[in-house]
């Protein structure tokens, strides 16, 4: 059985976070394992209230995983503070956990702010340099490359200057473009993009982890990254495509779309 471990946060909602990763994780064959970084109280309309765990118990966590069950890749999603990622970069170091996807969770879907302004730094020092794939958002390349990321030729600059970080395959995220959902995979040689088409749906909760979690699964079953983030971005979309109103704001995607149907 192959194994894949989340480093995250928890939606009380279910659709992003660590229960998106673990629900991409099974419905890709994988099992997975997680250690929460935070606590929410959340749902599709917003962040009601952020409650961080100690960063010493969110290392025991990764502890106890490792030790006993191990993972074949791992991803990490909200991390909140520094103190966290600090914790996080020491002991997946320690544990050789590879491969590693990074999805820089810096804002949710509904505005709320998940990763602290002083923490930016940290990421970038400490966790970008360990990751086999790392996966911004439009927003997130922007704080990351340190200039505004709109279009096509500002994501391509941003992939260079994000690489440049340390991380091995950068893929810049297309779901906020205008005209189309085109992702770009950069792996310090060369450009690859992987064109989409807008899913029309206000369906979008926990796109972000969903992807990130399925790259995880796809690396643990042994796929090349290239190979994996195809696979992952055909996931999501056919998640897009069958997301259904679950509460009053953004719902989540269908995880579980390769099994049954939501009518």
């Amino acid at each position: 059985m192959r194994k894949a471990l989340t480093i995250a946060g928890s939606d009380s909602g279910g659709g992003a976070g660590i229960q998106a990763d673990l629900k991409a994780f099974a419905a890709l064959g994988v099992y997975g394992s997680s250690a929460i970084t935070a606590l929410t109280a959340q749902n599709t309309v917003g962040v009601q209230a952020v409650y961080p765990v100690a960063p010493a118990f969110v290392g025991q966590q990764i502890d106890s995983v490792m030790s006993d069950i191990g993972a074949h890749a791992a991803k990490t999603g909200m991390l909140f503070s520094a103190a966290i990622i600090e914790v996080v970069a020491e002991r997946v170091q320690h544990w050789r956990v590879q491969p590693l996807v990074v999805d820089p969770v810096m804002v949710a879907k509904s505005g709320d702010r998940l990763l602290q302004e002083e923490a930016i730094d940290a990421l970038k020092r400490l966790l970008l340099p360990l990751a086999t794939v790392v996966t911004p958002n439009l927003g997130e390349a922007s704080v990351l490359a340190g200039f505004e990321v709109a279009d096509k030729q500002a994501m391509q600059q941003a992939a260079r200057a994000i690489h440049a970080l340390g991380a091995q395959v950068v893929v810049v995220k297309g779901g906020h473009l205008t005209d189309c959902a085109d992702d770009l995979v950069y792996d310090g040689a060369t450009m690859r993009w992987l064109p989409a088409e807008h899913i029309d749906t206000p369906h979008t909760h926990g796109t972000g982890c969903t992807f990130s979690a399925a790259i995880a699964a796809f690396l643990a079953k042994g796929y090349a990254p290239l190979e994996a983030i195809a696979r992952a971005k055909d996931y999501l979309t056919a998640a897009l495509r069958t997301a259904q109103p679950i509460g009053a704001g953004h719902s989540p995607v269908h995880h579980f779309h390769p099994y049954y149907p939501l009518d």
